[in-house]
C-alpha cells in the first residue's frame, strides 16, 4: 500500500518533527509487512501451497522486531520531549497501534503453519469459497484500516470499522458450515478444525483491524470509542 505521511504540527525543533516522521514511517512499514503476511497466509492456504505457508509462518520476526524497535523511540519521546495535547495522543494511538498490528502478525503465522499442514490434504472441500470470501473481506478491510491510519482519515476509519460486522457473520455462517462437514464426514474432522482455527484467526485480525479504525478516531477527535456501538461511534466522532 502507498505510505502517506500524517501531516504534523510544526515544531520549534526540527527534530522533534524528524523523529515523529520516523516513527510514523515505521508503522507504515510495519503495516505493509504485516498487510502482506495476511495475504500471502490466506494464498498459501487456498492454494494448498506449502512453500509459501512456511515463509509466513517464519516471516513473523520482522514485524516483532519492528513493534519493539518503535516502542523504544516512542518511549524515546515520551521521556525526552513530554509531548502534550495531540502530539501526545499521536505517540499513544502508535503505541496501541502497533500492539495490534503485531498480533495481526501473530494471527497470519498461525494461518501460515495451518496451510503447511494442510497442503497435504488430497481435495479442497466446497466450503473453501466461504473460506476465500472471508480471506477477501478481512484483507481489505485490514488494507482500508491501513490507509484511514496513513491519512488520519475519522470518515474512512468509521466505514472500515464497520465491516468487522459483516466479517463476524461471515465466520459465525462458515462455522455452521464446518460443524456440519463433520458431522457428515467424519474422517475430516481433523483438518475441518484446523480450518476453523485458520478462519478463527481471520475473524480476530478482523478485530485487530476494527481496533486501530477506533485508534484513529481517539487520535483525531480526542475520544475513546473502544467498547461502543458503530451508532455511537458515530456520534462520539462527530
Amino acid at each position: 500500500m502507498p505510505i502517506e505521511i500524517l501531516l504534523l504540527e510544526q515544531h520549534t525543533s526540527q527534530r522533534y518533527n524528524l523523529e515523529l516522521e520516523n516513527v510514523l514511517n515505521k508503522v507504515m512499514t510495519m503495516g505493509g509487512l504485516v498487510e502482506k503476511q495476511v495475504g500471502d497466509g490466506v494464498r498459501a492456504l487456498l492454494e494448498a501451497n506449502s512453500e509459501l505457508g512456511e515463509l509466513v509462518s517464519t516471516a513473523d520476526y520482522r514485524v516483532n522486531l519492528l513493534e519493539v524497535e518503535i516502542d523504544e523511540e516512542c518511549t524515546q519521546i515520551l521521556a525526552r520531549r513530554q509531548p502534550a495535547a495531540s502530539d501526545l495522543r499521536l505517540v499513544v494511538t502508535i503505541i496501541k497501534t502497533i500492539t495490534d498490528l503485531e498480533r495481526i502478525g501473530d494471527e497470519a503465522e498461525k494461518i501460515g503453519r495451518f496451510a503447511v499442514s494442510l497442503a497435504t490434504a488430497k481435495s479442497l472441500p466446497v466450503y473453501y469459497t466461504d473460506l476465500r470470501h472471508l480471506g477477501d473481506h478481512v484483507t481489505s478491510m485490514l488494507h482500508d484500516a491501513l490507509d484511514a491510519f496513513a491519512r488520519m482519515d475519522v470518515d474512512a476509519a468509521i466505514a472500515t470499522a464497520a465491516k468487522d460486522l459483516q466479517i463476524d457473520k461471515e465466520f459465525e455462517s462458515l462455522s455452521r458450515l464446518l460443524i456440519t462437514h463433520m458431522m457428515e464426514d467424519p474422517r475430516q474432522v481433523k483438518n475441518v478444525i484446523k480450518v476453523n482455527w485458520c478462519a478463527r484467526s481471520l475473524e480476530r485480525i478482523g478485530d485487530h483491524a476494527k481496533n486501530v479504525c477506533e485508534y484513529v478516531i481517539y487520535m483525531v477527535k480526542g475520544k475513546n470509542v473502544r467498547h461502543t456501538s458503530l451508532d455511537q461511534m458515530q456520534k462520539l466522532s462527530t
